[in-house]
């Protein structure tokens, strides 16, 4: 119960920095800032929506680690501008993004391999495997995502290094952390499985996930 008061007080701060920023923007007729803030505000309600609507309850360490990463992405990396400013903001963001599509990706499989509905059992390898391939997989469309807008709109949302306008050595190094990251997650998702008694925070996460939905898990 801490921990979900902790969660949405955190929640409520962002949301609230946001919501200043976005009437800023308002005063200063700065449409695109404000049209961006207040699609990150309502991202943040999406966790929250997600569970009344499919009554999938999200560990809510997960929800503020989701939150906080849209957060830093969007508004503290493109409004704040924070990708310029600190040339390690992006190659930081890509590794976690990696560690979170890993743990959506481990459980989504998870859940397919223990639910009574769907008839299959894959080995703890296997698990693990898919949750690297889906981390890397989102990471690679999200690279084709900013190639169409950077190509389309004319936007910069690949950030070209010194010597490489093209943007291939950024898309590069974002997959490469991106795999990092969900290789990391992938490992852990494997100890998980083959000894489930050791604990880590991966381990925390999957358990309370487990013990708030456990129709997903009747055998």
């Amino acid at each position: 119960m801490r921990i979900r008061v902790t969660h949405q007080r955190i929640t409520l701060v962002l949301q609230l920095i946001l919501a200043g920023e976005a009437v800023l923007a308002v005063i200063s007729q700065n449409w695109f800032t404000a049209f961006l803030t207040s699609m990150i505000i309502a991202i943040t309600f999406f966790p929250m929506l997600f569970e009344r609507r499919f009554r999938i309850h999200i560990p809510p360490e997960l929800q503020l680690a989701a939150i906080g990463f849209v957060f830093a992405s969007l508004f503290l990396g493109e409004i704040r501008d924070y990708y310029t400013r600190f040339w390690w903001w992006d190659i930081a963001l890509h590794t976690t993004s990696g560690f979170l599509l890993g743990i959506l990706g481990f459980l989504l499989v998870h859940i397919m391999n223990e639910t009574e509905k769907i008839h299959v059992h894959m080995n703890p390898g296997f698990v693990a495997f898919f949750a690297f391939m889906f981390a890397l997989g989102v990471g690679a469309l999200w690279e084709i995502f900013e190639f169409t807008m950077d190509a389309v709109f004319g936007m910069n949302m690949q950030k070209p290094m010194l010597g490489d306008p093209s943007g291939l050595t950024d898309t590069m190094w974002d997959l490469i952390v991106d795999a990092t990251g969900a290789l990391v997650i992938s490992v852990l998702g494997w100890r998980y499985l083959k000894n489930p008694d050791k604990r880590f925070f991966l381990e925390r996460w999957i358990d309370s996930f487990i013990e708030r939905n456990p129709r997903f898990f009747k055998r």
